[in-house]
């Protein structure tokens, strides 16, 4: 099972209406790479970089993002929809809730 932080969630939300408000259809074709990111996080959780003990990053292949995420037995949780140019590390934080 596949959930997003409230956080993570606003994050995603607001990249798909930046990029939707850029070029119309850009937002969708951003949230397409989102969801194959995340089926292939949901299918191979531990195939993907290690950044913590805790936390493990997917990077889109089109978009300068990353999905950060943590591994909890059966539950992936998505702590972050990380812009790989800003602010480097401010989701660090969400891994201790």
């Amino acid at each position: 099972m596949i959930r997003f932080l409230e956080a993570a969630q606003q994050e995603l939300d607001e990249a798909v209406a930046f990029h939707e408000g850029q070029v119309i259809g850009l937002g969708r074709a951003f949230l397409d790479e989102v969801l194959a990111a995340l089926e292939l996080v949901r299918r191979y959780p531990a195939a993907w970089h290690l950044l913590n003990a805790n936390a493990r990053c997917c990077r889109l292949r089109r978009f300068p993002y990353r999905l950060i995420y943590h591994e909890d037995g059966s539950e992936i949780l998505i702590v972050a929809v990380a812009h790989l140019h800003r602010r480097p590390g401010y989701w660090r934080d969400r891994l201790k809730r």
